[in-house]
């Protein structure tokens, strides 16, 4: 893409004046001299002043006509990129202001500082072809420049600090110090802008390590970076992030994935959630198509399913669609229940669940976190006591049997295939063997979490959520599950009460929690031995 003339004119003379000042900061370092450092803190004018006018000629780019994604994000990275230049422009000044200070040269060991400064003015040099060329090596090439200022740095640090030791000259290593640490920082913009460079070529933003993670995933499947457009798709509460991805396949056609990357934990659970769901239930969690570690970090390239998620055909689809997903569905999720069976007891641990997540809601909705009241005598208890009496009543009271569960059964993590009228699953990495009931009430409740309040649509999501626990409660029927309602309750209190830690509508929480302290309140007044008959109005908790 061709970027607007004031951001290439500015840009370049940018660049320029860094050599410049870069020189200077070597020459200064080389022989310390204060009419060096003078003429460096003269010119700071001059790189602030052309990295505002790229900033505004960015800006300006972006605000004329309809932006594509292609262009915001160049544009965007060129500002990253100004802005850091900047920022260079600036340590280095403070570099030789500390350095200054220091009343004995020897101490600061100024001739070390040079071979790190060319480092640092090399790799500023090759910002501009980086650019123009959309050479991804040669910005990662700038990027590891950061590592070599880490190592000087830690290398100069032990000196320093083992000077220190019974010297008289504390201030002048302490400015030494501060002076050595400026130059450190100057790898962490140069860090910044090679991120910079590498999401204006890749088309979405990226850190740098992730970019090393997806070029092994790629590798996995035979291509390469330079081949690759990824196209961001979300970003995980967790900090994962979500990408899809086109690359060329083997036969010339381009195969579309889905590039998953974050803490190595969560996406280990993730892979080994969709090779169990392939061995225990074939067909209905996508495909893995590559996985690499590194560090405390890893990523997946999984097949990327065709289809509609089951929030969109909710609030979008037709009703014949959506009364087709439903059906498919229900289907799906009986067959795995019965699959998947086995006659080992399940605690749910809804009530443990909820207590834990309980202070993330108070964060949000400090005036959830009540305590015991009294009204005209009438003492009515706090929510967490409730949570508590009625954790004791669940762990008497196991599902009698476990089938594998999905682990986090939303709306949005229900694929629906209209073509092969076909259910598949995503984000697996929480399946186990587990009491059915959690993904019946997850399910349910985030149908009645979404933020949408027309009439027309708010029925739709009553159905859908009342269809749900209507098939699950024939499955328990059937199966003799006579608690299943009385689980149910305490499943849909949880998700009702710790899904408004996502809803900031103050109205929406309200109603949300105003519904789990009537669960809960309604399975507590059961006698204990009778909760097999308890009934819950489910029609009228998910009414509006």
């Amino acid at each position: 893409m061709k970027l607007p003339d004031a951001v290439t004119e500015n840009l370049t003379f940018l660049l320029a004046e860094m050599d410049g000042q870069l020189a200077l900061l070597i020459e200064y370092f080389g022989a310390p001299r204060s009419e060096i450092a003078q003429r460096l803190v003269q010119r700071a004018g001059y790189s602030q002043n052309l990295s505002g006018r790229v900033r505004k000629a960015c800006l300006a780019g972006l605000l004329r006509g309809k932006a594509g994604r292609t262009r915001q994000m160049h544009l965007q990275g060129v500002d990253t990129v100004a802005r850091n230049l900047d920022l260079i422009s600036r340590l280095g000044r403070r570099a030789v202001r500390h350095a200054e200070s220091v009343q004995r040269p020897r101490l600061l060991r100024p001739e070390t500082f040079g071979r790190p400064l060319r480092a640092v003015a090399g790799s500023v040099g090759q910002i501009q072809t980086a650019l123009a060329k959309r050479d991804s090596r040669r910005a990662v090439t700038i990027g590891q420049t950061c590592e070599e200022l880490e190592a000087f740095y830690d290398q100069l640090f032990r000196t320093y600090t083992r000077d220190m030791q019974g010297s008289k000259h504390t201030a002048d290593l302490a400015n030494a110090l501060l002076a050595l640490n400026e130059v450190r920082r100057m790898g962490e913009a140069l860090r910044a802008i090679s991120e910079a460079l590498l999401s204006i070529n890749i088309g979405q933003s990226v850190q740098f390590e992730r970019y090393f993670t997806l070029r092994s995933v790629l590798s996995g499947v035979g291509g390469e970076e330079e081949e690759v457009t990824l196209q961001p798709l979300a970003e995980t509460r967790s900090g994962s992030a979500i990408s899809g991805v086109s690359l060329p396949g083997g036969d010339g056609k381009v195969i579309d994935a889905v590039f998953k990357d974050g803490d190595r934990k969560k996406v280990k659970e993730e892979r080994v959630g969709v090779q169990s769901w392939n061995s225990v239930y074939p067909g209905l969690a996508p495909k893995i198509l590559s996985y690499e570690k590194r560090g405390d970090s890893a990523a997946l390239l999984i097949e990327h399913l065709d289809g509609e998620t089951f929030e969109d055909i909710v609030l979008g689809g037709s009703e014949a669609r959506l009364a087709e997903a439903q059906k498919a569905l229900h289907k799906t999720v009986r067959d795995i229940w019965r699959q998947t069976r086995n006659d080992k007891p399940a605690q749910m641990k809804a009530m443990q669940q909820m207590a834990l997540r309980m202070p993330d809601v108070y964060r949000l909705h400090p005036g959830f976190a009540t305590g015991q009241k009294r009204i005209q005598g009438l003492e009515i208890d706090g929510l967490d006591k409730m949570i508590a009496a009625a954790a004791a009543r669940e762990e008497t009271l196991p599902a009698p049997f476990s089938v594998w569960i999905h682990g986090d059964f939303n709306l949005d993590n229900v694929i629906y295939d209209a073509v092969e009228r076909k259910i598949r699953f995503i984000d697996l990495h929480r399946s186990r063997y587990m009491d059915y009931v959690q993904d019946v009430s997850v399910f349910m409740v985030s149908n009645y979490r979404l933020q949408v309040l027309d009439t027309a649509t708010r029925s739709r999501i009553a159905q859908v959520a009342c269809g749900m626990r209507d098939m699950a409660a024939k499955f328990a029927r059937r199966q003799g599950d006579e608690t299943f309602e009385f689980r149910l309750a305490l499943g849909l209190a949880r998700s009702f009460a710790t899904s408004t830690r996502f809803v900031l509508d103050p109205g929406h929480a309200r109603r949300m929690m105003l519904r789990a302290r009537y669960i809960l309140n309604a399975a507590l007044a059961v006698p204990e031995g009778r909760e097999a008959r308890f009934k819950l109005p489910v029609r009228m908790l998910f009414r509006d």
